[in-house]
């Protein structure tokens, strides 16, 4: 197995962004390992809400969960005005967090379909 698609070997800070989007029942949640093909983050998390005050709620806990989890906070944030896609810059990892309508019309699974993915389940534990 690919050490980019194997759950074990998520960062842990990746992981408390993960549970930290699924403890505000944020849906979908996925990283997809665009390491080998992007060149500047090593993941990027996508995860969606069905509307935007969830979509900014989300993004603020993501945020406070990598902190608690010995974590600095992001490099850069965009998106916060209108919040239908909020980008949260890690440096290792990117969080993408979509309003569900802005996720679906920009399908950034299928513009990264070629890369490993790893799926969480509602705890926001990566699923076998």
């Amino acid at each position: 197995m690919n050490h980019r698609s194997d759950p074990e070997m998520l960062p842990a800070l990746l992981l408390a962004a993960a549970r930290g989007a699924a403890d505000l029942q944020a849906t979908d949640v996925i990283a997809l390992a665009v390491g080998d093909v992007l060149g500047i983050t090593d993941w990027f998390v996508v995860t969606s809400a069905s509307n935007m005050r969830q979509v900014r709620r989300i993004a603020e806990h993501v945020e406070e969960a990598v902190k608690e989890a010995g974590g600095e906070g992001p490099r850069r944030i965009e998106g916060l005005e209108d919040a239908t896609w909020i980008l949260l810059d890690f440096g290792l990892f990117v969080v993408h967090v979509f309003y569900e309508e802005t996720r679906s019309f920009y399908d950034i699974e299928r513009l990264w379909s070629d890369v490993p993915k790893i799926s969480f389940d509602g705890d926001g534990i990566p699923a076998s």
